[in-house]
Formats: structure tokens, C-alpha cells, sequence
């Protein structure tokens, strides 16, 4: 909804929440700049997911491997500043779901992790939410939930993965600990 100096932008975000903001506009040219620089504003603050699908995958601290899986799933979990206890169910449905092997027919991407029965690995990665926009290229993680929120509410989206799937097929690395992980692609 436009008017003469203001303009009003409402819609919803990928989980299908509502977002809007007013902004005062003296030109339709910065308007539509506003409404581009919101757009990507209101994307960029949910959890993220990097998915992998293996054949093998591993995490290793201080040489020490302290998870491996089969067959399954690697999954790198981001937590933005603003990520909620909702953001965590959307997720971790949506890791569940993802059909992203064939089925017995041979049709592609049909079926899921918890079909095939495979493993899923979940590790914490904070640098998912780094940006290099300075003049000196250093990464910046203020984006990046804080280390002591962000390690409850990955628990949480551990404890919420077990529980929809089975505690014995979801693994994860060691949370703040420098991490080697390795993987065999699928």
C-alpha cells in the first residue's frame, strides 16, 4: 500500500509469518530499493541448514572421533540471533522430510531419512551467519546467536530430532569444540 510519502510493506517470510514495515519514501526509485533492502533483511534471520547427504560422515575433536554415521545425513545448523523455539520445529520437520533419495522404483526423490532408516549428524556451526562486508575482510558473526543461548536451543533441536525420529540414528559433534569433520558424499 502506497501514499504519498509513505509506503507500507507486509508479507510473509518462508515459515508463512506475517512481517511488514513503514517506511517514510520521498521517490517510487528509493522505495523500491527500501522494499529490496527489507526483503533481504526479513530472509536473512532464520536458522540455517547446510545438507549433506553421505555415505559416511565423522566428527573428530582433539583426535579423538567422537560421533561417525553410515548412511544418512550431515547436517552444518546455524542459529541466527532471532531464532525462536518455532524456527527449531520448522527445521527440524524439514530435515525429516527431505526427500532426497530414489525409491525402490528407481523415482528420484522420494524418500526420506527416517524411510531408508539412515543416520542423520548434526553439527553446530556458528560461521553459517558470517559476513565479510568491511574493507578489511574479516568475518563478522554478530548475527550469529551467542554461544550460551545458541547451545541450549541446539539442544533443543537435537531433543526434538530424537523425538521425531529415534534417538539411536541422531548424532552430533561437541558443541563450541573445534571440530574435523569428515564426510563421504551420497
Amino acid at each position: 500500500r502506497a501514499s504519498r510519502d509513505t509506503l507500507t510493506l507486509r508479507h510473509l517470510d518462508n515459515r508463512g509469518r506475517q512481517r511488514g514495515v513503514v517506511m517514510k519514501t520521498p521517490s517510487l526509485e528509493k522505495s523500491i530499493a527500501l522494499i529490496a533492502l527489507s526483503l533481504l533483511l526479513f530472509s536473512a534471520s532464520a536458522m540455517r541448514l547446510v545438507v549433506q547427504r553421505c555415505k559416511s560422515a565423522s566428527v573428530t575433536v582433539k583426535q579423538e572421533k567422537v560421533s561417525s554415521i553410515g548412511p544418512g545425513i550431515l547436517a552444518l545448523v546455524g542459529l541466527h540471533q532471532d531464532d525462536t523455539v518455532e524456527d527449531l520445529q520448522y527445521c527440524a520437520k524439514k530435515l525429516l522430510a527431505m526427500k532426497l533419495w530414489e525409491n525402490e522404483n528407481g523415482g528420484s526423490w522420494r524418500h526420506h531419512v527416517k524411510m531408508r532408516e539412515y543416520e542423520v549428524l548434526c553439527v553446530s556451526q556458528f560461521t553459517l551467519y558470517g559476513t565479510v562486508s568491511n574493507k578489511k575482510h574479516q568475518p563478522d558473526y554478530k548475527l550469529s546467536m551467542k554461544a550460551q543461548e545458541a547451545e541450549t536451543m541446539y539442544n533443543q533441536f537435537l531433543d526434538m530430532l530424537r523425538a521425531d525420529y529415534s534417538p539411536d540414528r541422531i548424532f552430533d559433534g561437541r558443541f563450541g569444540q573445534m571440530m574435523d569433520v569428515e564426510l563421504v558424499n551420497d
